[in-house]
Parts: C-alpha cells; sequence; structure tokens
C-alpha cells in the first residue's frame, strides 16, 4: 500500500513539473496583426466576393496551391482573397523562394486577375 501511494506521488510530482515547463515556454504574440486585421485597412478572409467570377478564381488559386508538393503546409494556408477581379495574398511563408513561387502560381491559376501579393516571410520583419 505504501509503494502505491509513493508510486502515485512521484507520477504526479512528475506530471506537475511537466506541466510547469509546458506553460513556460513563449507563447506566440500575434497582437499586432489582429490589431490590423481588425483596423478594416487590409483584406481578410470575411471580404472574400461571393460573385462566381471570384469564388472561381479563388478555387482555381487554392487548388493550384494544393497541388504542388513542394510548398509547405504554411504556405499553403495562406489567405486567399479574390473581391471585383483582385486577388490579395496574405499571411506567412517560410521562405522568399516560397513567396515567389506562390507568387507565380496565383498569377498561372488566376487567368489575369490582378495579383496583390501582401505575403510575409517569416523572421524577415
Amino acid at each position: 500500500m505504501k509503494r502505491t501511494i509513493l508510486a502515485l506521488a512521484c507520477l504526479s510530482a512528475l506530471s506537475l513539473s511537466a506541466f510547469a515547463a509546458d506553460n513556460e515556454k513563449a507563447e506566440p504574440d500575434n497582437t499586432a496583426t489582429n490589431e490590423r486585421d481588425r483596423s478594416g485597412e487590409t483584406k481578410t478572409s470575411g471580404d472574400q466576393s461571393n460573385s462566381s467570377a471570384d469564388l472561381k478564381i479563388t478555387q482555381a488559386i487554392r487548388q493550384a496551391l494544393m497541388k504542388d508538393g513542394e510548398l509547405s503546409t504554411t504556405a499553403k494556408n495562406i489567405k486567399v482573397i479574390t473581391v471585383n477581379g483582385q486577388v490579395t495574398l496574405r499571411g506567412p511563408v517560410k521562405t522568399g523562394q516560397e513567396k515567389a513561387k506562390i507568387d507565380q502560381i496565383a498569377k498561372s491559376a488566376a487567368g489575369g486577375a490582378q495579383i496583390d501579393d501582401q505575403l510575409d516571410v517569416k523572421g524577415s520583419k
């Protein structure tokens, strides 16, 4: 009985120390991004047009991004927002090469729509 209690006490202590270590990790701070998006000066996914032409452009770009096996998951999760034939690309990418490739893919898939590349390379700020 004493061994069981001792074992449970040790496990509890280990669990608490692991939990404390997890809490010490720095949380990501995206406050500036959130404030920028709430300002109304930048396009967000809520600005996506529901016109069939704009939806087709967004869908074509998204499908082309997903088909590219060289892009990171981060790059495939960028925001693609189309309003009146104007495409805005927003979000983080890992490298300048990824940014250039996404821009090329979007231009190719958009069928002549104008592209506003607002992608951010992680760590470049």
